[in-house]
């Protein structure tokens, strides 16, 4: 009699597992060209730089984080800067239309210039600008010597920052609602007169809320240049704190006296709370575009 000897379990085969980078490597290099290219720009480009400064900025323990954020010049630069920054937005948005409208609406003599002209602040160095705007505006310039007998002084003070603002992101507003107001067939507002509207209605319920939505757009951009200024905005203003230093002048400031991590740390709040505001923007476009359609 034989006994057999015990079967041995059977041996499973182990599989290893795959990294997850080496699995986003192949889904990567498996995308189309143009996939690869967009997102391999985009990370170097934006998403490098991004994540470096927040790096750089941990630095900081949390109390001294806190402590520079909120610093009594930290909250008056944010205050002057992100203030500024949105009613000369906001002031484009409106004469930005009203020039963008001329612009397409009318046929005058020098017309054509006059667009060229709306052009100048992508073309004209920030520093030239500031320089131009702090001579005009100065209490000896062409502007600045009609305001100074009212006791109004531009140059060197906080509206001076405002007039720098609006010099630099108007164009912005323009070439953004002009394309649009272009496309905008005039036989509907031709329609609307012949059911009796008055030009007020026309405009209030014809073409604004098509058109609400790129101006938007226009105010988003304009805002977004506006509150990274420095080159005119350092030239025209003092630069004093609280009165009329901005954070972008600040973060300078701050690298001046090698103080880096503070100045990334402004940098940060600064990143920050435009992205708030410019979501908030973006939602207030959202918003329009699905009224519209109603």
């Amino acid at each position: 009699m034989t006994v057999s000897s015990p079967s041995s379990p059977p041996q499973q085969k182990t599989k290893s597992k795959t990294p997850d980078w080496k699995k986003f490597l192949d889904q990567f290099f498996h995308l189309p060209w143009t996939w690869r290219i967009t997102l391999g720009y985009l990370t170097v480009m934006l998403i490098v730089p991004i994540a470096a400064m927040f790096l750089k900025a941990a630095t900081k323990s949390p109390a001294e984080f806190w402590q520079i954020a909120t610093s009594p010049i930290a909250l008056s630069a944010y205050t002057v800067t992100f203030v500024t920054a949105l009613v000369t937005a906001l002031l484009n948005g409106v004469f930005g239309t009203l020039i963008a409208w001329v612009l397409v609406r009318y046929d005058f003599p020098g017309k054509r210039f006059i667009d060229a002209t709306v052009d100048l602040p992508f073309a004209l160095p920030t520093a030239v600008a500031g320089l131009t705007l702090a001579t005009v505006y100065s209490d000896n310039g062409w502007i600045g010597s009609l305001l100074a007998p009212f006791g109004i002084k531009i140059s060197f003070t906080s509206l001076g920052v405002a007039v720098a603002m609006i010099f630099i992101s108007l164009p912005f507003v323009v070439r953004t609602v002009q394309p649009v107001l272009q496309e905008m067939e005039k036989e509907i507002e031709e329609a609307a007169w012949s059911l009796g509207a008055s030009q007020w209605q026309t405009f209030w319920k014809v073409i604004l809320p098509p058109l609400f939505p790129t101006i938007l757009t226009g105010v988003a951009l304009g805002f977004s240049r506006a509150v990274g200024e420095y080159g005119s905005t350092v030239i025209i203003s003092s630069n004093t704190p609280f009165k009329d230093l901005i954070a972008p002048v600040l973060i300078f400031q701050r690298l001046e006296q090698y103080d880096y991590s503070g100045a990334t740390v402004i940098g940060m709040v600064l990143l920050v709370i435009s992205l708030l505001i410019l979501l908030a923007i973006n939602f207030l476009q959202s918003w329009a575009r699905r009224y519209d359609t109603k």
